[in-house]
């Protein structure tokens, strides 16, 4: 018996000592990797901010009198052609003669995200100041680029809430969770202090109507007067934020060969038969004709910028600095339309509430965001569709966009450029009473609420309002699917063709699979994620 309770203790004490040699070897492990993904110091950090004398050059003596015409009013272009979209840019780009600031959440090392990386270069091979801060989160195939960009004597590349751990990325959600799963979801593109742009878009082809898989319905402006400077401003903020890294503290050196070598890739891209087709589209833009020529229409309305604090990307910014407050305290007190556009729409429990109160005081509300077959993220939609039955029920509207043919609905684009994609919503916009539009980067779900950083425009404009209003109510009854409640109280989908309607059951254009993979991830606790 002795025997047997001494080799336990031996058999139990060795299994605690190898316990805690696991432990400790876990320990040393985290602590290197803690150590290895240490974020740069900002001591000696360049400090710039945006011109603020560029009435002389080019772009401001184009719109410098028109402002003075509408005193208090910003000049407003929608930009929701994905070519014009692109087209703006990369005119800017090439107009620009002293500065440009340059903020997004996703660039693409793709054929208009290239194009738009030389434009970038070019402007600066002219003597044009370029500042360049992208969110670290979608970087991972462009610190070769970025580093050759960060070179140029006139570019300086910025990094918000980076990845001090190259390669993989996920090692650093280990160590460093809280800080990284915050992202700067902002985009801008402003020249000479003159000229911007901002809105729903990123930088890629699916976003400017150069992929062959993938066409996302986004929605910019383009806007002078007041409100450039308010952006110019904002921009300063987040580049001298707690957040912003100067690329060469966490890239490796650019080598002269790979410079070199990136610049003959433009060149053999630009050659190419789809950037060829593509450039000659935009070559026959009707808009790109108007703009070059200085005759392009602007809605001149009080306009007025909103944005986060940055802050918010290390968990510092209040509940008041936060973007919901801020376009609460801007657009007022609903009192009876509501028009919301939002691809990723997550109103939770507290925003049903609030929408049910809203519709309760007679206030009519209709909602477009993606329908399961159209999003690219199934998690998202479990967040929204686990809400569904209760917002019918209160009497709000709610619209789910089909993926559309590629054969049916982009056929006249097909032939300009050979893209045969379908589309996705990506456009975050929202009217009031009429009077109101909102147009920018804030999704109506919990990540753009608490943990990512916005930015957009509240802009008062009943012509605005009506056109938007107008375009969806043209959109809607061939794109989309009316979500509706039967007599038995379950969900039917309406689908609306030239032939009459069809009536779905299941949500169309998708799998048993699919749909529960849905309702699994709407039971998980992640809807604060979402």
């Amino acid at each position: 018996m002795g025997s047997a309770i001494s080799d336990s203790t031996r058999h139990a004490g060795f299994a605690r000592r190898r316990l805690a040699f696991g432990v400790a070897v876990i320990c040393l492990m985290v602590g290197a990797m803690e150590g290895c993904g240490t974020l740069p110091s900002l001591d000696k950090r360049s400090s710039t901010v945006a011109f603020a004398d560029t009435r002389d050059t080019r772009l401001g003596r184009a719109v410098g009198p028109k402002a003075d015409a509408h005193p208090g009013q910003s000049g407003i272009h929608p930009l929701s052609d994905a070519r014009d979209a692109f087209a703006a840019r990369a005119h800017l780009a090439a107009a620009a003669e002293r500065s440009l600031d340059v903020q997004y959440y996703i660039w693409r090392k793709d054929m208009t995200g290239t194009l738009l990386f030389d434009a970038l270069r070019r402007a600066a091979d002219r003597g044009v100041r370029v500042r360049l801060l992208l969110d670290d989160n979608n970087t991972t195939e462009l610190d070769t680029v970025l580093a050759a960009l960060d070179a140029h004597p006139n570019i300086e590349v910025r990094l918000f809430n980076p990845f001090v751990i190259r390669h993989p990325r996920w090692i650093g959600y280990l160590t460093d969770f809280s800080r990284l799963n915050r992202r700067m979801h902002n985009k801008s593109f402003t020249a000479d202090d003159q000229v911007t742009i901002i809105g729903g878009r990123n930088v890629g082809d699916e976003y400017f109507g150069a992929a062959d898989d993938m066409l996302f319905a986004d929605l910019d402006v383009m806007a002078v007067g007041p409100v450039v400077r308010d952006v110019s401003n904002d921009f300063d903020r987040y580049w001298a934020s707690a957040s912003s890294y100067p690329a060469d503290r966490l890239l490796p050196p650019a080598q002269p060969a790979l410079v070199a070598h990136l610049a003959e890739d433009v060149t053999t891209l630009e050659n190419g038969p789809a950037a060829l087709r593509y450039l000659n589209a935009l070559r026959d833009s009707t808009f790109v004709q108007e703009l070059m020529q200085g005759r392009l229409s602007l809605e001149w309305a009080p306009t007025r910028m909103i944005s986060d604090d940055p802050a918010k990307g290390l968990g510092l910014a209040g509940p008041q600095a936060r973007m919901p407050e801020k376009i609460k305290r801007a657009v007022g007190t609903p009192a009876f339309q509501v028009n919301l556009v939002s691809p990723y729409f997550v109103p939770t429990a507290a925003g049903v509430d609030a929408l049910t109160a809203m519709a309760r005081r007679g206030v009519r509300i209709r909602v477009l965001t993606n329908s399961l077959e159209a999003t690219d993220v199934a998690a998202v939609h479990a967040g929204y569709a686990k809400r569904r039955k209760a917002l019918l029920e209160a009497g709000i509207t709610l619209y789910e966009l089909r993926r559309l043919s590629p054969v049916s609905e982009t056929a006249a684009r097909r032939s300009r450029t050979g893209s045969s994609s379908a589309s996705s919503l990506h456009a975050k916009t929202f009217s009031v009473d009429g009077e109101h539009v909102f147009i920018g980067s804030f999704n109506f779900d919990p990540r753009s609420a608490q943990l990512n950083t916005e930015m957009g425009f509240v802009i008062e404009s009943p012509a605005l309002a009506q056109q938007i209003e107008a375009r969806l109510g043209r959109r809607i009854p061939t794109a989309a699917y009316q979500v509706q409640l039967s007599k038995s109280g379950q969900l039917t989908w309406i689908e609306r063709r030239e032939d009459g309607l069809i009536r779905h059951d299941t949500e169309p254009g998708t799998t048993f699979w699919q749909r529960a993979a849905v309702r699994f991830l709407s039971v998980l606790p992640i809807e604060w994620l979402l």
